[in-house]
């Protein structure tokens, strides 16, 4: 278990911020997080859990204790693969399609690790990891013991769960179990796959070859962190009543949008900023991705209180034009 005190932050945030926090804790098996948890416990300061840093905006120095995963261990029975925490979550996807397991490929590339995959109920393309979810495993702080959630325990829905809920910061998130498909049944009607796979050529694609085309599509679309500091999407896309939808949709008949259900349907938050005339524009240091408007980039130097200003503009900004309150997906600290 790695204890350390006064720890930079900086290697844990893909914004690439510099904080720092009074204490790092890092667990690598199941004994060392019950072991974690008895020393929150006895600590009794504030602490916060993370993942990759992918869904982490800094905005000072934490002043307590911050918990990592280093679980990286992976076993496979079948169809499953019960996933240690710590893990990098595209290595998931890479393995369940090395070994013949299909229904992630349209998740490939979505940076975090297996952890994060669980509390935030990661999408992209059409697809969620909680069609993948068998159960969660967990060490409870409080109490010190180990639990197992069902994926329906989990409540999952749309960038969201339990653990983001009523459970923030009661659990330690030892294992993610997942289970595949042993048949691919790609889903090509969402973004821009299809047009891709038209252009080079594809027509009925194999696993490897979506996995493929996701991942170029996301490296033209999304910086890249270690070159240019961001978080990935940094809103989520609003689900809108239906009459509030068909309102705007006479005003903008081009708006692209996504069915969710008889009275309710989703709009790219990333659309309306573009609308907004966001795209490319900076506000200091911090600015809007010039290919991608639903990511905000660190342009060197931002401080996490930078980013929440821009943040702040766009979204005053995107209800004043649509009368919509679009809401942040990453984790302010």
């Amino acid at each position: 278990m790695r204890d350390i005190r006064n720890y930079s932050l900086l290697a844990h945030n893909t914004f690439g911020i510099e904080a720092r926090c009074s204490r790092f804790l890092e667990y690598a098996d199941e004994a060392e997080a019950e072991e974690v948890a008895r020393q929150l416990r006895a600590d009794g300061k504030p602490f916060l859990i993370i993942g990759g840093g992918s869904n982490l905006l800094l905005t000072r120095d934490f002043d307590g204790t911050v918990v990592h995963s280093a679980m990286k261990t992976c076993t496979e029975d079948g169809l499953l693969m019960r996933c240690g925490s710590g893990m990098t979550w595209d290595d998931v996807v890479a393995k369940s399609l090395s070994g013949g397991r299909y229904g992630a490929e349209n998740l490939s590339l979505i940076p975090g690790d297996v952890g994060a995959s669980a509390v935030q109920n990661i999408g992209a393309y059409g697809a969620e990891v909680k069609d993948l979810i068998v159960s969660v495993e967990a060490v409870e702080i409080s109490s010190g013991r180990k639990c197992v959630f069902t994926n329906a325990e989990c409540q999952y829905a749309y960038r969201q769960s339990r653990f983001k809920g009523e459970w923030k910061n009661k659990y330690l998130i030892t294992f993610v179990t997942y289970k595949f498909s042993d048949v691919f049944t790609p889903r090509l009607d969402y973004g821009n796959i299809l047009s891709e796979l038209q252009t080079r050529g594809i027509t009925e694609p194999t696993a490897q070859q979506l996995r493929q085309v996701i991942i170029d599509i996301r490296n033209v679309k999304l910086p890249d962190p270690k070159v240019t500091g961001n978080a990935g999407s940094f809103f989520m896309n609003p689900v809108v009543s239906r009459q509030q939808f068909e309102n705007l949709l006479a005003r903008y008949p081009q708006m692209p949008h996504y069915h969710v259900d008889a009275d309710h349907e989703k709009i790219p938050a990333g659309w309306m900023i573009d609308q907004c005339g966001w795209k490319g524009r900076s506000l200091g240091p911090a600015g809007v991705h010039e290919r991608q408007a639903l990511v905000l980039v660190n342009r060197g130097g931002a401080t996490g209180q930078d980013i929440v200003r821009l943040c702040r503009a766009i979204q005053h900004d995107v209800r004043q034009q649509f009368g919509i309150d679009i809401r942040p997906e990453v984790n302010i600290v």
